[in-house]
């Protein structure tokens, strides 16, 4: 298999695994009966443009609402208003959206129906700072999180305690309407409480929780943040609260669909799999070593299944920052594959974002082939440098290797895929 159809294969990989999570396949299937009252439609997310054009397109009755999604994520809907904000970090436009959306949830009835659109995204940009708390305050929150190399389930136990929405705030303000929330997942576990910090589902973590988690990483915030953790307001509402009895919640796609979705493309290409779940975690360049060891196994006869084959994962790993370069988690990963790997002429890797977005950045991801670190070296551009300086995003920018989807318009978390031939 050469280096071309090797690249296309992994291609056909990843896109894969994007396809299984469309919301036009996943949406339909999943609607409620309409109410004999109003139906509002809201959510937030790097998906939920796309899930609410595909739930305007099956919708049997009248309907109105606002769904918040990340710039240039945006899909023209009739009876939907859709507003872009900024993600990872979040801005103005996040916080206006996120005020409007609690405004049109209060005053409903038992009769009327409030459709919840969440995909992953949306705690970022569904700002709504609660108690005397500014946006100013979220945005070093979010940067701090963003820097310390926590794992998605931490950073969002901190979020939706400072938050007038999450953490179940939305649906406990939206009480006694029906609610159905529609969740794309893009966390280890799919537990929907994690998921853009669970805006309609009760909330098992405590302040105490989110207090830990802000001395575990010494994070550098003010002290009014502090003292507002520390207070009984930023406790969020708990399983068991009455509230929730009216909340009917279904998650429409996960990372192990689409896993299963690149798993059975690698199978029907001949290749033998190796499926390391969904749900794999830990600082990225440490997680592209053990699979690089993995691979190394497989090609040299000593691995678990005979080359040639793939070894696939999902799930979402972290960086931690110490340099001043660019690059998200899948651009990382890659680069420290690269090394590890160190050319192996039968070895070549893809891993992105299914979203279509590493991080901040405007790639998916990276791809690495056995020319890689020579073809960079021939650049002048060195690996291991540009991985002490967290420039993953530089590196492969350079040699022309970088992934660059656009936005998918679905978001399940990472997709990684190695290739070892014979």
């Amino acid at each position: 298999m050469g280096d071309a159809s090797t690249r296309i294969l992994l291609s056909q990989l990843f896109d894969a695994g994007v396809a299984a999570a469309d919301p036009k396949l996943c949406v339909p299937q999943n609607l409620p009966v309409p109410p004999a009252g109003r139906t509002i439609v809201i959510g937030a997310g790097k998906a939920s443009a796309a899930m609410a054009k595909a739930l305007e397109d099956h919708w049997d009755g009248d309907l109105a609402g606002l769904v918040l999604t990340r710039y240039g994520h945006g899909v023209q809907c009739d009876s939907i208003e859709i507003v872009e904000a900024a993600h990872p970090v979040p801005d103005d436009a996040g916080q206006a959206a996120a005020a409007r959306i609690g405004e049109m949830v209060d005053g409903l009835s038992a009769d009327d129906l409030v459709v919840c659109l969440i995909s992953g995204g949306g705690s970022a940009l569904l700002s709504a700072p609660a108690g005397n708390l500014t946006l100013a305050d979220k945005q070093i929150v979010n940067q701090e999180l963003l820097a310390c190399g926590a794992p998605i389930s931490e950073m969002n136990c901190v979020r939706k305690h400072l938050s007038a929405l999450k953490g179940g705030r939305l649906a406990a303000r939206a009480y006694p309407a029906q609610i159905w929330s529609l969740i794309i997942s893009d966390v280890p576990g799919d537990d929907p409480s994690i998921v853009a910090s669970g805006p309609t589902v009760p909330d098992p973590s405590t302040r105490h929780d989110a207090l830990g988690i802000v001395s575990k990483y010494k994070l550098d915030i003010p002290q009014r943040i502090i003292r507002y953790l520390e207070s009984d307001a930023a406790e969020t509402p708990k399983p068991g609260d009455h509230r929730f009895e009216s909340v009917t919640t279904r998650i429409i796609a996960t990372p192990a669909q689409s896993l299963a979705a690149a798993v059975e493309v690698a199978e029907n290409a001949g290749l033998s799999v190796v499926d390391l779940g969904d749900q794999v975690e830990g600082e990225a360049r440490e997680v592209a070593e053990e699979h690089a060891a993995l691979a190394l196994a497989i090609a040299n006869g000593h691995g678990p299944v005979n080359a040639p084959a793939a070894i696939l994962s999902g799930g979402e790993t972290t960086v931690t920052l110490k340099g001043t370069g660019r690059g998200g988690r899948n651009a990382e990963y890659t680069l420290g594959l690269a090394i590890a790997l160190d050319g192996h002429p039968a070895i070549s890797a893809i891993a992105g974002d299914t979203d279509g977005i590493d991080g901040s950045e405007d790639n998916a991801g990276a791809v690495v082939l056995p020319d890689t670190l020579a073809r960079a070296a021939a650049a002048g551009v060195d690996a291991g440098a540009r991985l002490a300086d967290n420039d993953a995003y530089g590196f492969f920018a350079a040699i022309g290797d970088l992934v660059v989807t656009g936005p998918t318009l679905t978001n399940v978390n990472d997709l990684r895929a190695i290739i070892v031939g014979k």
